[in-house]
């Protein structure tokens, strides 16, 4: 009824009969992992925004069954709360299960150190996608794979897709249409408006948005979640007491954005912005990855900071295998029992210290300040304080990256201060040293920028402009490519929520309104 690699109809409610869920074909070793009966219903996440299956759904006697498509599936969930409720938990509860058991999805072959293994491999879990990854060095099944396929070993990795394409060490791009993550935009469509970044920001706006009757395309080069996603642990986020990871929290806000019916275009980059046609026509246009346009009415620019780069004139060549700008259960496993170096003194450096303190043997920690106490939150200053193998070394710098063919065999050191040096046999180094406003693809585009590069808006560029338009009426920008923005997570979803009410606003001048807020939509938070 439903083969992996191929969108199937929807979600299958059974009425009679059995349905069998099948994964791990594409290695020739089926398992039927789940039986429904009547009463049951067969789908995952998938199936709420029309994506390919990751699994194959096979009748093995008559079966009678409902199917409700993907639209009408989000509709149901929207008017039938209790029953929404229960339907969403389980799909996602299913999804996450395809993920622990990683027997599903895309297979990537290739050194389990290679650089651009590595990259697919954060690419596919960013995006909350199920994979596996062979070693092929090591593993007899990819041994075999690389021999049918004939690949020269200087071409890994490779990658196997459910629907049965190899991919030769694709790009992110390459790969997510091959999975049908990334779907062609209809540039006939004029969106009412177009989010640029899927961060906690943006996915906060297209919630918002979209729940009030308004159309929402998203746009993120990446993934989803943005630098928020790759946190290891946030835990002064409000309402969850206990912490939760980044990668969860912002999975909850995708997933919700596309329950209430927005459209998710992941990784597609933004590329300029122009306006569309005449000064009547009130809409924008961008340009988006290589030959694609889409139109919309408003846009908004969340497309927050890119990393900052330690200068270190070869750290290009250890970037990706060795130089990690993030820390998650992949560069844990790379770095198990070793001592390694992280270089950073807000809250996302002391974040990542602390997590690593539980895989490594050390982590020398490297603050350019005085103290970390003076740019991170007390609970993980104490928290650090706490860990026997975290070493804070305050205002110290790295100043060399030492090692042979991609491969960082030992880094140094210097305290700014006394101008000691120190060389240690460090083969991980992370970096958490802030980042610069991802504003480049605006240069030409009349948007105002301050002195640093951030988006100014309101006030800052004129009387009449919204707290959060731009210089541009009808643009807004929120979370952290604004200037004057605070750096939280909670404040970008502020804005999220906050500028939904300015783009109304906007849409209702002139009697160009789009469909006006659902009833109650105010009501919630």
């Amino acid at each position: 009824m439903v083969r992996a690699g191929e969108v199937g109809p929807g979600l299958i409610l059974v009425v009679s009969g059995k349905l069998d869920v099948i994964q791990g074909r594409g290695l020739n070793r089926p398992e039927t992992i789940v039986t429904y009966h009547p009463g049951q219903f067969a789908g995952e996440l998938a199936q709420l925004s029309a994506r390919p299956s990751l699994v194959d759904i096979e009748a093995r006697e008559p079966v009678d069954a409902l199917v409700i498509a993907s639209e009408r599936l989000r509709d149901l969930m929207v008017q039938e709360a209790n029953l929404g409720e229960r339907i969403m938990r389980a799909l996602i509860l299913r999804r996450v299960g395809l993920l622990e058991t990683a027997a599903s999805g895309p297979i990537i072959i290739g050194p389990s150190d290679h650089p651009d293994v590595l990259r697919l491999q954060n690419f596919l879990r960013r995006n909350g996608q199920p994979h596996r990854t062979l070693d092929s060095a090591t593993d007899s099944c990819a041994t075999t794979l690389v021999s049918r396929f004939h690949v020269d070993p200087h071409h890994l990795p490779i990658v196997l897709c459910p629907n049965g394409k190899l991919l030769r060490n694709p790009g992110d791009n390459e790969l997510a249409r091959c999975i049908g993550l990334l779907r062609p935009i209809d540039a006939r469509k004029r969106y009412d408006v177009a989010i640029v970044g899927a961060g906690p920001a943006g996915l906060a706006a297209a919630v918002y948005a979209a729940s009030e009757g308004l159309s929402v395309i998203v746009l993120d080069r990446r993934a989803f979640g943005g630098q928020a996603g790759a946190s290891s642990r946030i835990e002064n986020y409000l309402g969850f007491p206990t912490g939760i990871s980044g990668m969860a929290l912002m999975a909850r806000a995708y997933n919700q954005a596309q329950k209430f019916g927005a459209e998710l275009v992941i990784p597609d980059e933004a590329k300029r912005l122009a306006n569309s046609a005449g000064e009547h026509e009130r809409h924008y246009a961008l340009d988006v990855g290589e030959d694609e346009r889409l139109q919309a009415r408003t846009v908004v620019v969340a497309s927050g900071a890119r990393y900052r780069r330690l200068d270190v004139a070869n750290l290009a060549e250890f970037e990706g295998s060795c130089v990690h700008y993030w820390a998650s259960p992949i560069e844990a496993r790379l770095c198990a029992g070793q001592e390694v170096a992280l270089v950073g003194g807000g809250n996302s450096a002391g974040q990542a210290a602390v997590y690593l303190a539980a895989n490594v043997k050390k982590v020398w920690m490297l603050a350019r300040g005085k103290t970390i106490q003076a740019t991170m939150s007390r609970y993980l200053c104490e928290r650090i304080r706490a860990q026997p193998n975290i070493e804070v070394l305050s205002e110290t710098e790295v100043i060399a990256l030492e090692g042979r063919e991609g491969n960082l065999q030992e880094m140094r050191w210097r305290n700014r201060i006394s101008g000691e040096e120190t060389t240690r046999p460090i083969r991980h180094l992370f970096l958490f040293i802030g980042a610069d406003p991802n504003t480049d693809w605006l240069a030409q585009c009349d948007v105002a920028l301050d002195a640093k590069g951030f988006i100014r808006t309101g006030r800052d560029v004129g009387q009449g402009h919204h707290a959060l338009e731009t210089s541009r009426a009808g643009v807004f920008a929120i979370g952290d490519v604004r200037s004057g923005s605070v750096k939280r997570v909670a404040a970008a979803v502020g804005e999220g929520a906050q500028v939904v009410a300015a783009i109304h606003a906007y849409l209702a001048q002139d009697g160009d309104a789009a469909t006006p807020p659902r009833a109650g939509a105010s009501d919630g938070i």
